[in-house]
């Protein structure tokens, strides 16, 4: 079965995506087409954002799913004419807030989301850029600026992780690989040593590992299963032996490794917005 889904919003579109994907994942037996329309700030747009959804309805041969975030009437009489399923997320959310806290809301388009000049944002762009500059150990000396150091082996997830920590939480992570070299004789880098407290490792199962590096570089010793096996092994008992807490991110999205991360080390979130 497939089902064609609309995230619809007079602004980014993130909070429709964002809530509507969370939504849809709940019901595995279905495939969905899933269309983003952002800024959807004029009647015309409107016009022809209800002329796709019912074309999807037709093609499917039934109404589409439309989460949507928009704030006008008059565009949103035109969304809400069209053949589809509709879920207001600010509606069905913002009603029984009003009611509780017996203030009307704004209705202001794009107010969850940062401005370029707020404190959050910069934060964030400074999280990002700390972890572009400090990937795979290439700049050890900023290590003292860091919220956290993930390390593990090549392909472990540790580049995507301190990305999303960045951008969701204005985390300042730094990643240092745990190479085939040193895995004769394995310990805590010299240049780590000063900063145990922050480190957390990533490990992963050998096989998907070797999947993973077969993707970059095929049939290389880098590649094999029984070099990925040597390298876990190695890792985890170097985690277990210096007490280094550590996940795998086996079957785990980003987002769900980046949360387990700032549960376990309690680390604070610096975004508020």
């Amino acid at each position: 079965m497939k089902r064609t889904a609309f995230f619809i919003s007079d602004g980014t579109g993130i909070t429709a995506e964002t809530l509507g994907n969370s939504l849809l994942s709940q019901f595995k037996a279905i495939e969905f087409e899933r269309v983003t329309l952002p800024y959807i700030d004029s009647v015309e747009k409107a016009h022809n954002a209800a002329d796709r959804i019912n074309a999807a309805a037709e093609k499917s041969g039934k109404p589409a799913i439309v989460f949507d975030t928009i704030v006008n009437g008059d565009i949103r009489r035109i969304i809400d004419s069209a053949n589809a399923l509709k879920i207001d997320i600010f509606g069905a959310f913002l009603a029984p807030l009003e009611a509780e806290l017996q203030v009307e809301s704004s209705y202001s388009v794009g107010t969850s989301h940062s401005s370029a000049t707020s404190s959050s944002y910069i934060a964030r762009i400074d999280a990002v850029n700390f972890a572009l500059d400090n990937d795979d150990g290439a700049r050890t000396r900023q290590y003292a600026e860091a919220d956290i150091i993930l390390v593990g082996v090549s392909r472990s997830g540790k580049t995507p992780t301190c990305l999303y920590l960045a951008m969701q939480f204005g985390i300042k992570a730094a990643n240092y690989p745990l190479t085939e070299e040193d895995m004769d004789d394995l310990k805590i880098p010299v240049s780590l040593e000063k900063y145990r407290h922050k480190l957390f490792g990533l490990t992963i199962d050998p096989d998907r590992l070797a999947a993973i590096r077969n993707e970059r570089r095929a049939n290389s010793r880098y590649a094999s299963l029984k070099q990925c096996y040597h390298e876990i092994d190695e890792v985890e008992m170097l985690y277990q032996r210096e007490n280094i807490p550590f996940i795998s991110t086996t079957d785990k999205s980003i987002e769900e490794i980046s949360t387990r991360i700032m549960v376990e080390t309690q680390l604070e979130r610096r975004l508020r917005n």
